[in-house]
């Protein structure tokens, strides 16, 4: 169910404006998607997403959910123990007894939709 809150894209990847979803008719969804040459183009959905009138599912409407984006720092240990942190972990001169010996850390970008496998 389309939501006026949400943002949208169609599923070609055009941008997608919304302003209204209770129309009383098939096309419940009212809005315009950004066509190639800058300019935006009226249209209508229907409730699920699906383009109106248009057999061509290129132009469904698709949530974009937010972007998670964030360092994190992984340090593998003798042991076979793996820890993740935020910050680039000072590593203790002295050998922790659970952990064994630190041998790497690796340093990782996460830039992913939400949802996505997180």
């Amino acid at each position: 169910m389309i939501d006026i809150n949400k943002k949208y894209r169609t599923r070609d990847g055009r941008e997608v404006r919304i302003y209204s979803v209770d129309a009383n008719n098939l096309d419940t969804v009212h809005g315009a998607h950004l066509h190639k040459d800058g300019q935006w183009m009226v249209a209508s959905w229907g409730m699920d997403g699906a383009r109106c009138g248009y057999e061509e599912t290129s132009m469904d409407l698709i949530e974009v959910k937010p972007r998670i984006q964030k360092t994190v720092w992984l340090s593998f240990w003798s042991n076979n123990y793996i820890e993740a942190t935020r910050e680039k972990p000072e590593w203790r001169i002295a050998r922790n007894r659970d952990m064994g010996l630190p041998y790497a850390c690796v340093r990782v970008e996460i830039d992913a939709e939400e949802g996505e496998g997180l």
